[in-house]
């Protein structure tokens, strides 16, 4: 299920369209650029990977930097899609689309930015912290297990819509408490957030086919 934006009078849904408009440039603020520059680190852009992310900024050395720079990027996605939240369930859907989109192609950075796994983790649980727990869970198993952020987000975020599915059928069924957070039409918004996180991590998946992949946290000899 999609929100129809576009049925509608647009004296009655150009709020949605500013909503979207607002939750984009919220996402497209680049703090892990912004933080390592106020350190005196110059621009992360030239450094490891190149992304403006966190796994980027702890490339620095800096994991308070690093740490600070996940904290922030969390909140775009809980300030975007929670401030639209309090006008319906459609807006929460085109806010959560739109931050991550904004944090993945900032037009500040010439539409260059992250890959917006943190900013998702933020969406994900704003509008159903049951499935973000599951969902946080799963990338920090992976990450510790296996050493790569890449594969985290890779199997972690793509999970989110089966859960929150399975999560609404254990509530019909009274598996599950029914004031557990969640809503059928946010499936289709963890689907197109896990469409855009796939695509952004592209280039990791090849590097992890080929056993190239950087890995964080990784062992010294």
């Amino acid at each position: 299920m999609i929100p129809n934006f576009f049925g509608a009078d647009f004296a009655h849904t150009w709020p949605i369209y500013a909503i979207g408009l607002i939750a984009y440039l919220i996402g497209s603020i680049p703090f892990g650029l912004l933080l390592t520059h106020i350190a005196g680190l110059g621009d992360i852009r030239n450094i490891g990977s190149g992304n403006i992310g966190t796994t980027n900024v702890l490339r620095t050395g800096h994991k308070g930097l690093a740490l600070t720079t996940l904290a922030l990027d969390v909140s775009k996605g809980v300030a975007a899609t929670l401030g639209a939240g309090m006008y319906g369930p459609d807006c929460a859907w085109i806010a959560g689309l739109f931050v991550v989109v904004g944090h993945m192609f900032p037009v500040w950075l010439k539409f260059q930015g992250g890959k917006g796994v943190a900013t998702t983790m933020g969406v994900i649980f704003t509008v159903s912290w049951t499935v973000g727990v599951v969902v946080a869970v799963i990338w920090l198993l992976v990450v510790l297990l296996m050493r790569f952020a890449s594969l985290g987000a890779i199997i972690a975020i793509p999970s989110s819509p089966a859960l929150l599915a399975a999560l609404l059928v254990s509530q019909r069924n009274g598996e599950l408490p029914s004031w557990l957070p969640g809503e059928p039409l946010y499936i289709s918004l963890f689907g197109f957030l896990t469409a855009l996180v796939l695509a952004r991590h592209y280039g990791n998946i090849r590097r992890l086919l080929r056993d190239k992949e950087p890995r964080v946290f990784a062992r010294r000899s």
